[in-house]
């Protein structure tokens, strides 16, 4: 049975969580992610542990934005750990997108292009010009022709994210909540089904999934609804 492309966000409090939930859900899922307040606090010990003895595929969220160099230190550090994904800001320009490519060149690096917490009054405050799909347009192109393998965008944007890069860039959108679950603290989001068929190839899913009273029954009848479009 194939994994459903879906990334369960471990935003567990503690590593013995995550680990359980990575356990959990492995059997269904193409991949597990590791966000900045995880790794932050276990360091690059989680990894192995989410990792477990499973091959699911390790997508180290970390959102790296600095100066090229630091980029590509930071890069090559967590290169070792061997993610499949590893998250920069396309903000950051396209000298620090090609230095976090070149230092490892072993993981698709993804270009985050607008966070999916904001609107376009958030983009007009930090002086983004908008509206949020171009934007996330301009940043994408950017990226790519940077060398990112992947870009994350939510799913609101992947139709027009996938007419500006074509076929072969991986889109990766958060911001994905089955039809009546709570939004929380994301703006811009689809339901699974719409979020496929908009161009993503990697859901990222978390609360729906982890704060579900038995994490691997909820990953998997994910993964069944999704199999069923395929």
């Amino acid at each position: 049975m194939t994994a459903a492309p879906i990334a369960v966000a471990l935003d567990a409090p503690d590593l013995e969580t995550a680990a359980r939930w990575a356990t959990l859900v492995t059997p269904h899922v193409s991949t597990v992610k590791v966000g900045l307040e995880l790794y932050l606090r276990y360091g690059p010990d989680v990894v192995a542990s989410v990792r477990g003895a499973s091959r699911v595929q390790v997508f180290l969220d970390l959102k790296l934005h600095d100066i090229p160099a630091t980029v590509r230190g930071a890069a090559r550090a967590v290169a070792r750990l061997k993610p499949s994904y590893l998250t920069v800001h396309a903000a950051g320009g396209p000298a620090m997108i090609r230095e976090a490519v070149e230092a490892a060149p072993a993981t698709k690096i993804a270009a985050v292009t607008v966070l999916t917490s904001l609107d376009d009054a958030d983009l007009r405050a930090v002086g983004v010009e908008g509206p949020a799909p171009d934007a996330v347009r301009r940043l994408a192109a950017l990226a790519v022709g940077a060398g990112a393998q992947a870009l994350v965008c939510s799913p609101q944007e992947a139709a027009g994210v996938r007419a500006e890069v074509g076929p072969d860039i991986t889109l990766i959108t958060p911001g994905v909540r089955p039809a009546g679950a709570d939004t929380q603290d994301q703006a811009r989001v689809a339901t699974p089904e719409a979020a496929l068929a908009a161009g993503a190839d990697l859901l990222v899913i978390g609360r729906p999934i982890t704060a579900a009273p038995d994490p691997g029954a909820a990953a998997a009848a994910m993964a069944a609804a999704l199999r069923k479009l395929a």
